[in-house]
């Protein structure tokens, strides 16, 4: 990261930040997301969706869905000015602490094979790769590298050092 850049300020998505997120989209994915994707991350209350912000300028955001101690990346993307100046640690970390603070046991993603910088990212933070995903992405045919992070041990639950059984 870089030490002398400044740090974003998350906000909640909303309806108005779709066109500036639907632009960066266009700009950053062969095949991205449509209006009706972001629409479910508005609406969806086990989306935990976040727009990261420089003043009023929206330079990434990223999201997962919490489902049974599971937080699921949806999304994680930073439009490409401001790409390797650290900003996708800063989406990262905001999201592996919203998770913690959800009580996500474990938060799982998939990255694109070929996506060096990213898989980068996640090690670095602590992910490893459980799984390969053949085919994953249809429109560009490529594999997904599966990677997971534990937050809290494997096999506990609830308070901390209490275990709990399911």
């Amino acid at each position: 990261m870089n030490p002398t850049a400044p740090s974003p300020h998350f906000v909640r998505i909303a309806f108005a930040h779709l066109p500036h997120l639907l632009a960066i989209e266009e700009q950053s994915y062969p095949d991205p997301w449509t209006p009706g994707m972001f629409n479910q991350e508005v609406v969806n209350p086990a989306s935990h969706f976040h727009v990261a912000m420089l003043e009023t300028e929206v330079i990434g955001y990223g999201g997962f869905w919490l489902m049974a101690g599971e937080a699921h990346i949806t999304k994680l993307t930073v439009a490409s000015p401001y790409r390797r100046q650290g900003f996708g640690t800063n989406i990262m970390l905001h999201l592996l602490r919203e998770a913690a603070r959800a009580n996500a046991m474990v938060m799982r993603l998939e990255v694109r094979e070929s996506n060096a910088a990213a898989r980068t990212l996640y090690e670095r933070l602590g992910f490893s790769v459980i799984g390969v995903r053949r085919g994953y992405y249809s429109r560009c045919p490529e594999n997904a590298v599966v990677m997971e992070k534990w937050l809290l041990e494997k096999g506990h639950h609830g308070e901390e050092g209490e275990e709990t059984s399911g």
